[in-house]
């Protein structure tokens, strides 16, 4: 059963920093248990914070802001009183440098967190992302309950493997692809985290669509397919990935991929691309006998619901 949380009271009319904080904290106070320690705090302007994200980490707090003047004395004085460890990182996909430590202690190694008592590796000095992005945690509990022992899942577009790790846990064989080593071993440490052998699952660095066209000429299906492509990317030929036009070639080609009865997570956070134009792009290519449902962002992502995500799963 999904986490829900009540409707937030109104916020107050002049809400001082103190308020807003205590408020948006008291909101999330339900989802944060023994088996999840990693949830948004704070989600910009659905919590009175345009533009201002906060996340704890297994107690360790990420504050994110699109602007440097965001971060007033008064918001590091209020952080600073929390006692917890707090770093910030400023959105900007052009610098893609990692947190600075603003307060309290510093956290000077990677540490697990808990998802719906899965842990993942986290790493606040690996760069612009962590290690996981916490607004697919409903998408990665749903697959773990679709994965079946003796069946197969294939997690395209890796990272750090968080859904292979979820389907593995639900008794599949994945296959993890990504472009990164580095990120391929962190997945694979994700699985020892979880007691998962990876030496039972495979693991292939490369571009995606080379490897499901060598898949589809192989014969090779899965039984699940997650596709969660970057907005943008150029291969090593040149040739260009926008997922406001080509979004759909790749779809086609998963399901070429995709055995009888399959399911595909198909999501991508284009800020530009909304759900509607996002779903004729996979209709096109869309099985008679399926469906396409739509997955809403987690409760704790109360702001701009710039997630879409559509699973492709067959018609009872």
């Amino acid at each position: 059963m999904k986490n829900t949380l009540p409707r937030p009271a109104p916020f107050p009319q002049n809400p001082t920093l103190s308020s807003l904080l205590r408020t948006a904290l008291k909101h999330r106070a339900p989802l944060l248990t023994a088996q999840t320690n990693a949830l948004r705090l704070i989600d910009g302007e659905g919590d009175g914070f345009p533009d201002l994200f906060l996340e704890t980490y297994a107690d360790r707090w990420l504050l994110s802001t699109r602007h440097d003047r965001l971060l007033t004395p008064a918001l590091r004085h209020e952080l600073s009183e929390t006692g917890k460890s707090v770093y910030w990182k400023h959105l900007d996909q052009n610098q893609k440098t990692s947190p600075h430590h603003l307060t309290g202690p510093e956290v000077t190694e990677p540490f697990p967190i808990l998802e719906n008592d899965i842990r993942y590796r986290i790493d606040f000095s690996a760069g612009y992302s962590q290690g996981i992005f916490l607004d697919q945690r409903d998408n990665r509990q749903r697959v773990r309950d679709l994965a079946q022992p003796g069946q197969t899942v294939l997690n395209t577009f890796a990272y750090t493997g968080a859904f292979s790790v979820c389907a593995a846990m639900g008794g599949a064989t994945t296959t993890t692809l990504d472009l990164s080593q580095p990120y391929l071993d962190w997945a694979k440490e994700n699985f020892r985290l979880n007691e998962l052998d990876p030496a039972e699952h495979y693991f292939c660095k490369g571009d995606t669509f080379h490897w499901l066209k060598r898949f589809s000429k192989q014969g090779r299906q899965f039984n699940g397919i997650i596709l969660d492509p970057p907005t943008f990317s150029r291969d090593k030929q040149g040739n260009v990935f926008s997922v406001e036009k080509d979004y759909g070639d790749l779809f086609a080609l998963a399901l070429s991929c995709l055995a009888p009865g399959g399911w595909i997570l198909s999501s991508t956070n284009c800020r530009k691309l909304d759900e509607e134009a996002f779903r004729r792009q996979l209709t096109r290519h869309q099985p008679r006998g399926t469906t396409l449902e739509s997955a809403p962002m987690p409760p704790d992502f109360n702001g701009e619901p710039y997630l879409k995500a559509l699973w492709l799963l067959p018609r009872s």
